[in-house]
């Protein structure tokens, strides 16, 4: 019988997580992918490993057996990594250049440079202004080293080869219509009214394409907005209904956030290229960095009553690299938001 170690890393994932898709949030995958990497390792050993029959799944007594095996090659893998980091004593140096949104950079730019300057000075940092697939496809051309994208968890971009990912924070979904407009009692009394939408491969686009494939909603005039200013200004001119990001949501007047069922997430995550060079440690530590200045960010907007609207409310993790997946963990407290 021939088993991929991988699967059985995921595997370890799940048992140590708890679940899908809390693995699926540990290793920086999507559910399915999660979810079909079990049932490929479940096909090679003819055996269930999972028991779906209760409330929550569990892993059969085979399943703790193959778990564990995941784990004793995940301990490996990280010790053989170490043992190459610090055969190599490669140091954060370099220039490093890192992609993102606008509304990424005006909120941690400035204080992930600082944040570098103080600990990394040997490392050259360079912003970018850049969407998601230009920014992904920049990435796998070796023209970024760190890329900060907003995606959609259910439909949330592979990650490139070589490259890692830590997720920055994640919101739920609001369906927002006008405050002048009648509230909509379920998702049926919104066909047929204009909507204010997002270009097809944004996050909120797939939302949007999902909720209005889910309900039958067709609007009758479909505006596309990207940037949130502008989504904001059509809002408050009453010109359609949105689905916005929970925070954003939150703070926006003349507007009624509806409950509305909407399935799906908003997450923000960095991506880095990895390897045993310079440029590769340069890129963790930026990473590293913007994960830091992601949580500086959202104490501040704590403390002065900014939290409705800014990034990281609820960030998932510690300032540190997503867990590999032969040790997955779970940050104290792991509540959501972008």
């Amino acid at each position: 019988m021939d088993l991929d170690p991988r699967r059985l890393l995921v595997l370890n994932a799940i048992a140590q997580s708890g679940g899908l898709a809390p693995a699926a949030r540990v290793l920086g995958h999507t559910r399915s992918a999660v979810s079909q990497q079990l049932a490929s390792l479940e096909r090679e050993v003819g055996l269930p490993l999972v028991d779906r029959s209760g409330p929550r799944l569990e892993l059969t007594a085979t399943g703790r057996l193959l778990a564990a095996t995941g784990e004793r090659i995940g301990r490996e893998l990280t010790a053989a990594a170490r043992q190459l980091d610090s055969g190599n004593h490669q140091v954060a140096q370099g220039p490093v250049a890192i992609g993102a949104t606008s509304w990424v950079l005006a909120r941690l730019a400035v204080r992930a440079l600082r944040l570098l300057a103080l600990s990394y000075p040997r490392i050259e940092p360079r912003f970018v202004e850049t969407g998601l697939p230009d920014g992904l496809r920049q990435l796998r051309l070796g023209e970024l080293d760190v890329l900060v994208i907003i995606d959609d968890r259910d439909t949330a971009a592979p990650l490139p080869p070589s490259v890692r990912a830590q997720v920055l924070s994640e919101d739920d979904y609001r369906v927002v219509v006008p405050a002048g407009w009648e509230p909509p009692a379920i998702p049926a009394d919104l066909s047929g009214r204009p909507w204010i939408s997002a270009p097809a491969h944004s996050a909120r686009g797939r939302a949007f394409a999902r909720f209005a494939s889910a309900h039958g909603v067709v609007p009758s005039v479909e505006h596309q907005a990207d940037h949130m200013i502008a989504v904001q200004t059509l809002l408050a001119g009453q010109l359609g209904a949105a689905v916005l990001p929970a925070f954003f949501a939150a703070q926006l007047e003349q507007v009624t956030v509806t409950a509305l069922p909407i399935t799906g997430s908003q997450i923000t995550r960095t991506l880095y290229r990895t390897g045993h060079t310079g440029t590769a440690a340069a890129a963790r530590a930026v990473a590293d960095a913007l994960q830091q200045a992601a949580r500086d960010h959202a104490e501040t907007a704590t403390v002065t009553g900014r939290t409705k609207g800014d990034i990281v409310v609820r960030p998932l993790h510690d300032p540190t690299e997503s867990p590999p997946p032969s040790a997955p963990r779970r940050a104290p407290g792991t509540p959501r938001n972008p």
